[in-house]
């Protein structure tokens, strides 16, 4: 019997949805995009996503973002802490503030407030058991400077920080390119990142990956992000 090839999906996320990149040892399948749980119904081995997975309790900050930011070093701010679940009810942002205050944690950042919404859909979506096996968290600043061995990198929106990221990835798979047309109306950085989430996710499929942080969160789920 031919056993299915290990595939690794690369996942970002984007006003309206997701954008994902299907990769295995051949080099790049497709593009897709769609809700995350239309990312993890195309049944890669591995699914990396750029969004925080295992949420801290009271005034905890999460190991797995501590330890991604002094890896940034100048380039920290790219790090958002994570908020505790309470606060994932929010509608607005005063009262993620409030509702994170209220259990124990400190107020939430505007950029932490903007992805609340992705934060949820995973955490929702990870519930299912089968889902949360082949799910890992990536932070793809944290990748690249990896995938760079150590040296940072000008901004990613800037055109020569797109240049240089995308010639690190070409050295993964030489001759990838971005998409044209970008699915959901992609961004180049959203292209990149999830790109950069593939290589990482590869490299976890083969064991060859870092672990930054550790331990479960109230629900079971990894509070780390993979490198």
């Amino acid at each position: 019997m031919t056993r299915a090839p290990l595939t690794v999906l690369g996942v970002d996320g984007r006003p309206g949805g997701w954008v994902g990149v299907l990769v295995d040892g051949d080099g790049l399948r497709c593009w897709a995009s769609g809700s995350f749980r239309d990312m993890l119904a195309l049944g890669a081995t591995v699914t990396a996503v750029d969004i925080p997975i295992g949420l801290p309790v009271g005034g905890r900050r999460r190991a797995a973002d501590v330890a991604a930011r002094q890896a940034l070093g100048p380039q920290r701010s790219s790090v958002f802490f994570t908020p505790p679940r309470a606060a994932l009810a929010a509608h607005t942002h005063q009262q993620a503030c409030e509702l994170s205050r209220a259990a124990g944690s400190t107020g939430v950042s505007i950029q932490t407030f903007g992805i609340m919404t992705k934060i949820a859909e995973v955490d929702d979506a990870l519930r299912d058991p089968a889902a949360r096996s082949r799910v890992v968290e990536v932070h793809p600043e944290v990748s690249y400077r990896e995938l760079s061995q150590g040296r940072p990198l000008p901004p990613k929106r800037r055109p020569e920080g797109r240049r240089e990221r995308l010639a690190l990835l070409q050295d993964w798979l030489p001759g990838i390119a971005l998409p044209v047309p970008r699915p959901l109306r992609a961004t180049p950085d959203d292209c990149l990142d999830a790109l950069v989430c593939a290589w990482t996710g590869l490299r976890w499929l083969r064991g060859q990956a870092d672990v930054l942080g550790g331990g479960l969160d109230a629900t079971g789920l990894p509070m780390r992000i993979v490198v």
